[in-house]
């Protein structure tokens, strides 16, 4: 009998020890089977799976699995362990080793299936043939998970896998089934529920089926939801939402707006137990409160009901992707002998979108890629065969990738096409409208009680339910699926003819900006002509006397017909500018834009042949008139379009012009005249960005005491006591651009004399300051202007003569050009996260304010500069207090050394500590200072007379002001970072992230 199926108790025996890692298990070590681990246990999602296909189920498990096993004898060495008899600490050790597998062993799950594997393979051929199948497919480690399609099957299947199983020494026990007849033929010792508890009478039901709860009495699977919220930070977040165990995803869209807080956290860079901001804090509480819903939910866990009898099973996909999230969910769908359509729910996967920036049709790739994927899965693991499988997705973009099979895309987009077209067919994918595909809810997410009471979830859109013909109509989808795709690498071939701008047609052409003004125009220079034409004709026959012609009367307004005949005549003129070859040659030529099209001249004007001459639509949508690319008259008329369909975007300004024009490169041709929309950008358009600029010498200058030169701002404010009274306080900080240190006052209001007394403490505890920067305050304003006026005063009176020669020179950033000032804005955000924290909502007085407001600051003075090491040979990392001590020092007077830290000259040690702060400053801290965070590329430069909405956070985008740049501030790269506009009341000096784009000036 082979060593896999005697059972030995863990009676400890002692052993010479032998230590041997070459040692082999059936001719494969013990290191080779932990890699082959993966490939012996089936698919946790494939059991349950399998283990939902038919109407009748049982379960079991297989008791003291690893024990069963025998350790072989050379390998019992890597098991040995060390024992105190008696546990008496005082005796002597003895070494003892096991002889069967334990748990806690990484080996111990691979080594057993292993044996329950060969189990099977040795004693298979003595039962029903499906038997050794089921060992192999049907268990998950130690759990046996099975369904049948009648009772009978079900309990001869339990009866003959237990005897196999009993055969290699595994005793599987624990059965438990929704039949009564399954569990009345299997042994009472071996079942869960004994016979006296009768699945109709109100015995507990609920049984744990690889962590999925089983309802056994209403056969359905619901969640277990007896999860303790852990802590308000990352990790308890996390450590909640992975205990909500859902292999199948039944639950994904209730769970995936937990992972949207955790997104969020990570993108504020909080450590794994931080607290959480209040906001998140809300929506975390909000979560907790609403998992305990889900007790309500479930779903049916058989497939195939009793009392259906499936003659068709189809699987169905659905994909979606919106900003925050994408994902997929599959249904099943079964037709019975009688034609009645049932639709199950088999499961979903959802994800959260990348942090990277990636765009919403690359986002509905990804979401198709995974239906694909999740196809594969199932058609794998599910052991029905499937009559058809179906994906859909509401993504037009998303669809014409797919039926794109010729040209060549960017590498992202390239990589998952590949992954749909090896595991799909073009032909398999369908169009549905956002508003019945349920992917959306896993690509958003619901709150629980917007999941229960889905019911579009749960058993699928409500056309499942009908026959193929009420299904979305997939004609219009379909041919807006023609077009150019965004992110396609293509040989671009020119076609350019030359115009003549002195041609009084072209001119005339040129002349008007409106394609309604310009037919107009012109149908009145074809009736002149017409009417002249007439004219003539009736004088030359009335001087030959053969016939009295009378002239036609002139209307005095056009008609349709003429507003036809103009668009005609201009079209035809831009063809044969454009496209002379083409109008004169039967068949085109292969290098021609125009090769595709097939394209046919009728009354004198090139249209599209195509391939849709046998449809029912109409001759103009059949053959539209075809347009060059780039010309005037192509610009006027996507405009014109764009404008009748309410300025929409780029894929519905093409389809409507595909009804009357094929523009050639559309996409191309319609992205750059949007692109020019001015209400358009109004609406829509970002703020305008450039380059980082370079650090600042302030900020890179080595070697000077510190607060030298500073940066300052106002904060708070903050609430004291003063007998009954409240009263309000503001923080002044005050932090050297070179060094970073602290410094902070407290002022008692905002006005010009309380921020000129705040830094004259500054200046008498710190020292002169050279260099001010900081924000457009007015306060900052009024101190500027007032200490010019003190200094002034002081130069008449002659009291401070240092002061007056080293001169204090401010500086002020643009007004609302807040991240000018991170230096101070981000200190100011630690000051209020350690107040915080050493606060904790008392209301102080104002001796214990400045109290706290000096242990804050000395917290900050000692936050490091540098990377922290672990390395204990490696120095402490520098902090601003490295130098703060020695702020008393004067400029370097000399050349000084090591030695001199021993020198009793107080001085000479100081300056060289000084000296070493400044070397490691300029090794360590300012090389990390290189890097560019963002806007890395270098953009467009506004420019003088260039139209601008100046944004007001205060009023709603419509309303913000329209003005017109009069001036521009360029630094010394050349890249205008500010700019002056002047608006129809006022002049505003800005920041350009405080301006829209709206239309470049006209050069």
């Amino acid at each position: 009998m082979p060593h896999h199926g005697v059972y030995h108790p863990m009676k400890p025996q002692k052993i010479r020890v032998v230590y041997d890692c070459s040692a082999s298990y059936k001719g494969v070590s013990l290191n080779d089977r932990l890699l082959q681990g993966p490939n012996l246990t089936s698919s946790l999602v494939g059991v349950l799976l399998r283990f939902r296909q038919e109407p009748f189920a049982l379960m079991g498990d297989v008791e003291k699995m690893f024990y069963q096993v025998r350790v072989p004898v050379q390998d019992r060495s890597l098991l040995r362990f060390l024992w105190w008899a008696e546990g008496d600490l005082s005796q002597q050790l003895e070494e003892y080793q096991m002889n069967v597998h334990l748990f806690g062993a990484a080996s111990s799950p691979s080594c057993a299936n292993f044996a329950l594997r060969r189990t099977a393979q040795d004693f298979g051929d003595l039962y029903r043939p499906d038997v050794a199948r089921c060992i192999e497919r049907n268990f998950y480690v130690d759990d046996f998970l099975k369904s049948a399609a009648t009772e009978d099957e079900a309990a001869d299947i339990a009866l003959q896998v237990r005897d196999c199983c009993a055969r290699g020494g595994f005793n599987l026990t624990g059965f438990v089934s929704n039949s009564e007849k399954v569990m009345s033929r299997l042994p009472q010792a071996d079942c869960a529920l004994t016979r006296t508890m009768s699945l109709s009478c109100g015995t507990p039901s609920s049984q744990r089926a690889l962590g999925v709860q089983w309802d056994i009495i209403n056969d359905t699977m619901s969640f277990r939801v007896e999860v303790d919220p852990g802590p308000p930070t990352r990790r308890g977040i996390l450590s909640t939402v992975s205990a909500a165990y859902d292999p199948l995803g039944l639950g994904a869209p209730f769970i995936l707006p937990a992972k949207f807080i955790l997104q969020d956290l990570c993108r504020l860079n909080l450590g794994w137990d931080d607290n959480i901001p209040e906001e998140h804090a809300e929506r975390w509480t909000q979560w907790c409160n609403d998992l305990k819903e889900l007790k309500q939910f479930s779903v049916s866990r058989s497939l195939s009901p009793a009392d259906c009898k499936a003659v068709s099973r189809q699987l169905h996909h659905f994909a979606d992707a919106s900003e925050r999230g994408y994902g997929t969910v599959s249904y099943i769908r079964l037709v019975d002998e009688e034609g009645k359509i049932r639709t199950y729910l088999l499961m979903s996967k959802a994800r959260v979108a990348p942090l990277k920036v990636c765009t919403i049709p690359r986002l509905e790739l990804s979401a198709a890629a995974l239906a694909v994927q999740m196809n594969t899965l199932l058609l794998s693991e599910l052991e029905v065969p499937m009559d058809a499988v179906f994906f859909w997705t509401d993504s037009i973009s998303t669809l014409r990738y797919i039926q794109n099979k010729t040209s060549r895309f960017q590498t992202f987009v390239a990589n998952r096409l590949s992954i749909i077209h090896a595991g799909s067919n073009p032909d398999q994918w369908k169009y549905v409208p956002s508003s019945l595909n349920p992917a959306d809810d896993v690509s958003r997410g619901l709150t629980a009680r917007q999941f229960l009471d889905s019911k579009r979830w749960t058993d699928g859109p409500e056309f499942l339910s009908g026959q193929i013909h009420v299904w979305p109509d997939q004609t219009s989808a379909l041919q807006s699926v023609e077009g150019e795709e965004p992110e396609e690498i293509k040989k671009v071939t020119v076609n350019a003819a030359r115009v003549d701008e002195d041609d009084p047609t072209s001119q005339l052409l040129n002349r008007f900006s409106d394609w309604h003004r310009l037919k107009k125009a012109v149908g009145w220079l074809l009736r002149i002509r017409a009417t002249l034409l007439i004219r003539a004709k009736t004088r030359k026959k009335l001087n030959d006397g053969t016939e009295d012609v009378q002239s036609k009367n002139v209307s005095a307004r056009l008609t349709v017909r003429d507003l036809q005949d103009a668009e005609s005549a201009i079209i035809r003129f831009v063809q044969r500018r454009v496209f002379p070859e083409e109008l004169t040659r039967t068949h085109v030529k292969k290098g021609s834009p125009l090769y595709r099209l097939s394209p046919l001249v009728v009354d004198g004007t090139l249209t599209v042949g195509g391939r849709l001459k046998n449809s029912g639509l109409s001759d103009l949508v059949k053959h539209p008139k075809i347009l060059p690319k780039q010309g005037h008259v192509t610009d006027l008329i996507i405009r014109d379009m764009h404008e009748r369909t309410g300025h929409q975007g780029r894929e519905h300004v093409l389809a409507a012009l595909r009804c009357e024009y094929w523009i050639v490169s559309g996409n191309t041709a319609v992205r750059r005249v949007l692109s020019q929309c001015v209400g358009c950008r109004k609406r829509q358009a970002g703020v305008v960005t450039q380059v980082m600029s370079d650090l600042p010498e302030e900020r890179v200058t080595p070697n000077e005491p510190p607060f030298t030169r500073v940066g300052t701002d106002y904060f708070g404010p903050f609430f004291t006591r003063s007998g009954r009274k409240q009263m309000k306080r503001y923080g002044v900080l005050f932090t050297c651009l070179t060094t970073r240190a602290v410094h902070i006052e407290i002022a008692d209001s905002l006005d010009i004399s309380s921020f000129i007394s705040a830094l004259r403490r500054f200046q008498a505890r710190r020292g002169q300051v050279r260099h001010i920067r900081s924000d457009n305050g007015t306060n900052f304003i009024g101190s500027d202007r007032e200490l010019q006026e003190a200094v002034k005063n002081l130069n008449r009176d002659q009291v401070h003569e240092f002061l007056l020669k080293r001169g204090i020179k401010w500086v002020f950033n643009a007004p609302g050009a807040s991240h000018h000032g991170g230096v101070w804005e981000r200190l100011i955000r630690t000051f209020r996260k350690i107040l915080g924290a050493l606060l904790k909502e008392q209301t102080l007085t104002d001796e214990s304010l400045r109290t706290l407001t000096c242990e804050v600051e000395a917290v900050m003075n000692s936050r490091p500069l540098t990377p922290v090491s672990s390395d204990p040979a490696d120095p402490e990392p520098l902090t601003p207090n490295h130098l703060l001590l020695l702020q008393g020092c004067a400029e370097p007077c000399g050349v000084f050394d090591e030695q001199d830290t021993y020198s009793r000259r107080r001085w000479r040690q100081v300056q060289y500590l000084a000296d070493v702060f400044w070397r490691r400053w300029m090794a360590e801290y300012l090389p990390q200072l290189q890097k560019r965070q963002k806007w890395m590329k270098v953009k467009r430069n506004l420019s003088v007379g260039d139209l601008v909405l100046i944004v007001d956070l205060n009023l709603p985008r419509p309303q913000w002001p329209l003005g017109r740049v009069t001036e521009v501030f360029p630094d010394a790269q050349g890249q205008v970072r500010t700019v002056t506009a002047k608006t129809a009341r006022s002049v505003f000096k800005r920041p350009i992230s405080k301006l829209v784009l709206v239309q470049e000036a006209i050069v």
